[in-house]
């Protein structure tokens, strides 16, 4: 029975490091493609524009201040069309469908939430 157990660990183990490894490299091509991302909640509201980054563990992300409104509008599980800004100048920029899948405070930049991403839609 403890043979049975600690393969089962193991397989777990290595599907958690499969996933980890496929949204890495999943924001690894989104970040070679797209440089910023910007959106409006609402078709009143301005649009906000953000640097995309990969600086969380689950994956895409962008740096929110704490105290601005879109930070207190987002909630997880929004999910919004955005518009993916490429990082070559002359090429089109993408809409894509785009859930919020997290919001968390992000201690290496004060006063800053980090906000993660997932693309439902590409």
């Amino acid at each position: 029975m403890l043979r049975s157990e600690t393969a089962v660990i193991t397989m777990d183990r290595d599907s958690a490091t499969s996933n980890l490894a496929e949204i890495n490299d999943e924001s690894s091509t989104i970040l070679d493609k797209y440089y910023s991302v910007q959106f409006s909640l609402s078709r009143m509201d301005p649009a906000y524009l953000f640097k995309l980054r990969d600086i969380s563990s689950n994956g895409l992300c962008i740096l929110v201040k704490q105290d601005s409104t879109v930070l207190r509008q987002l909630n997880e599980g929004d999910i919004l069309d955005m518009e993916y800004n490429s990082t070559e100048s002359s090429a089109p920029t993408k809409i894509l469908k785009t859930q919020v899948t997290s919001k968390n405070c992000f201690d290496r930049f004060k006063g800053h939430s980090l906000v993660e991403l997932k693309i439902i839609d590409n």
